[in-house]
């Protein structure tokens, strides 16, 4: 039998990040209709279904070069918000040590020590300058 089932998955794409997120929003979408299951909740249950059979039909896919695209996509979205929130908690965690500025030109996050007064910060990704209080 897992002989059959190896030759029958052989040439598919499987599981990926991608599919145990989808897997994940299903399990907690049919959560959530089941708790409201008299009100929205059963306007969220083909949701669930939808959810649920695109993963499954990503998992059985063929075409694994696109859903390997997918995948990718989804793992740089991942990968973008969970260095924002890092960004978030670093600069939560030296608030009192730094004073956090944003560079005008190209936006990049500066670092200044506390206590200094008013400084002339220089971007060392652009080069250009600016005054801010510390």
């Amino acid at each position: 039998m897992r002989e059959r089932f190896i030759r029958f998955m052989s040439g598919r794409n499987g599981n990926d990040p991608l599919n145990m997120f989808l897997l994940a929003v299903s399990l907690v979408l049919l959560v959530i209709s089941t708790i409201f299951s008299r009100g929205f909740g059963s306007y969220l249950y083909p949701l669930v279904l939808a959810v649920l059979g695109y993963s499954y039909f990503r998992m059985l896919s063929r075409d694994v070069y696109r859903r390997s695209r997918e995948n990718a996509r989804y793992l740089q979205l991942k990968d973008k918000l969970a260095s924002r929130f890092r960004l978030l908690k670093e600069r939560w965690t030296q608030r009192k040590n730094y004073k956090f500025f944003t560079c005008p030109e190209c936006k990049a996050v500066l670092r200044v020590p506390r206590g200094r007064g008013k400084l002339r910060i220089v971007c060392r990704k652009c080069g250009s300058s600016f005054t801010g209080k510390s």
